[in-house]
């Protein structure tokens, strides 16, 4: 017998309409201005590429991105406030990138907080570089805050 404990395994799936009740639980309890329903059902209608990470049944992260023109554009990606700190992001992250260049993109976008250390820490680790700012593109409490725009060649 073996002392060595073995970790459920994480699987990826194709996001659906029925996961979005566990998706918008998730978002609502990660982000102060979450995404919506409406959101999350406009991004499956329109063909983006949303994906769930599982582990024994359980959502602990998923993922939108949209790939077009030898560009992709990571829109959203979370991982369970309870499953954070376990490599689920890295995971995610690593799992979009394939996405991206399993259809032809040569780039990498995304637009994160600078108050969201986590996810700066993350992109960088994973080699994402900061392009610009977009100026006032998240609300925040008392007026909005500014976007990091990151990209990464693929």
């Amino acid at each position: 017998m073996s002392a060595i404990l073995k970790e459920p395994i994480l699987s990826f799936r194709p996001m659906q309409e029925a996961d979005l009740t566990d998706v918008i639980e998730i978002e609502r309890r990660s982000y102060p201005y979450p995404w919506t329903r409406t959101i999350f059902s406009d991004c499956l209608r329109a063909g983006y590429s949303c994906w769930i990470c599982e582990r024994q049944g359980i959502v602990d992260g998923y993922g939108v991105i949209s790939v077009a023109a030898g560009e992709s554009h990571l829109l959203n990606l979370c991982v369970r406030p309870e499953a954070q700190q376990q490599g689920i992001g890295r995971k995610l992250l690593k799992h979009f990138i394939s996405i991206a260049q399993r259809h032809g993109a040569e780039m990498i976008f995304l637009e994160v907080r600078p108050s969201n250390k986590a996810a700066l820490e993350l992109y960088g680790k994973s080699d994402f570089n900061e392009l610009g700012v977009r100026k006032d593109y998240y609300p925040a409490p008392g007026g909005r805050e500014d976007a990091l725009i990151l990209a990464r060649v693929l």
